[in-house]
């Protein structure tokens, strides 16, 4: 297991940190744990110590986190990327593809899309949905 700041253990395949009060964020999870079957932990952001990692409500609020066994974060997409690289096969090739340089900018952009409508989603709920942008 790594170590992040203060302490907090992570394990080999990283933590993947999502909105407990979502309901798209936990089917989503369901589905990780039993299609993907990814060895990747989750925790909901709300249980976790996020100043810990470096983050803050309104950064884990935004979009999902995976804590890398040494504390680094990755956000949105490049998190999706990195949880699928810890699945069964054929998810860890997906993983991989998702992170390469022109297809970085597309997972990106696709999460943000997926991120922003959660709340129209399988699962979702009005509490899914994300505070406007101050780009809004």
């Amino acid at each position: 297991m790594g170590r992040a700041r203060e302490g907090h253990d992570i394990p080999a395949t990283g933590l993947f940190l999502y909105d407990r009060d979502c309901g798209f964020c936990q089917r989503s999870v369901v589905f990780a744990r039993e299609r993907v079957r990814t060895r990747t932990a989750f925790a909901a952001w709300q249980d976790v110590d996020l100043d810990a990692f470096g983050l803050t409500p309104e950064q884990a609020d935004a979009q999902a986190w995976l804590v890398r066994p040494d504390g680094a974060p990755l956000a949105g997409g490049d998190a999706v990327a990195g949880l699928l690289g810890h699945g069964r096969f054929p998810f860890p090739v997906l993983g991989r593809v998702m992170a390469l340089p022109g297809f970085r900018a597309l997972t990106r952009a696709a999460y943000r899309l997926v991120a922003a409508h959660r709340h129209r989603l399988p699962g979702g709920t009005s509490t899914c949905a994300l505070p406007p942008s101050r780009d809004d």
